[in-house]
């Protein structure tokens, strides 16, 4: 009897649920947690850098496959449209990636051949051009070869300075501008059709509201088309 008010009691009860696996939250918790550890570590990394390397690490994850061209007012069938469309369609400048800036101005067409973290075009603090910039210098040189209009070349600098030395970025950026003209003669350019050679240091940054970005380290190509 004792039996069968057993088996009457327990009779159309529900089968218990599953145990749930204790420790689950513990692994979603420690993976927060890791997580967070490596926000603090690359914060922790970022700030012993200097801001001039922290630029160059921008500089490097924001760089483009191709010359930044920015033709919206060339013609195409212009003295400046059909030198734009040798200098986007140039090897040499190809390569150089977003190191090379072609632009539409009011007198002609500029050529900023621009310093970066993955096309370094200067040594650090000199004027000289590395073997990269000399390529790039040299590539533009031998589409201008192909036209007739006179050039003037600008040399510009960071708003770093160097200390303790009287080499400023006036004298800095004025090699630069003479480092470039040098490898423009010598990709064939004639000498007769340099304007001007002008250091301008760090009082024309591309990035006015970044001054000390490596970009503001470049040549500036500006051919004097007159269209």
């Amino acid at each position: 009897m004792a039996t069968a008010t057993h088996s009457r009691r327990y009779a159309g009860r529900m089968p218990a649920a599953p145990a749930r696996k204790a420790g689950t939250w513990k692994m979603a918790y420690a993976d927060f947690l890791t997580a967070l550890m490596a926000f603090f570590l690359l914060m922790w990394i970022l700030s012993g850098v200097s801001p001039e390397g922290r630029d160059e690490i921008a500089s490097y994850f924001n760089s483009n496959a191709s010359p930044t061209a920015q033709a919206s007012a060339v013609q195409p069938d212009s003295a400046a449209g059909r030198l734009f469309t040798a200098l986007s369609q140039q090897s040499g400048l190809i390569e150089g990636g977003d190191s090379v800036v072609l632009a539409r101005e009011a007198d002609g067409v500029r050529i900023d051949l621009v310093d970066s973290a993955r096309h370094p075009l200067f040594d650090s603090g000199s004027g000289a051009f590395t073997q990269e910039g000399i390529a790039l210098a040299e590539a533009a040189g031998r589409v201008l070869t192909q036209f007739s209009e006179s050039v003037s070349i600008e040399g510009h600098t960071d708003a770093f300075s160097a200390t303790g030395t009287a080499y400023s970025n006036w004298e800095l950026s004025s090699d630069r501008a003479n480092e470039a003209r040098r490898a423009l003669i010598t990709a064939g350019l004639e000498p007769a059709r340099i304007r001007a050679v002008t250091g301008l240091a760090d009082t024309r940054p591309l990035d006015a509201g970044q001054p000390h970005l490596s970009a503001n380290r470049r040549v500036s190509i500006l051919v004097h088309t007159h269209d």
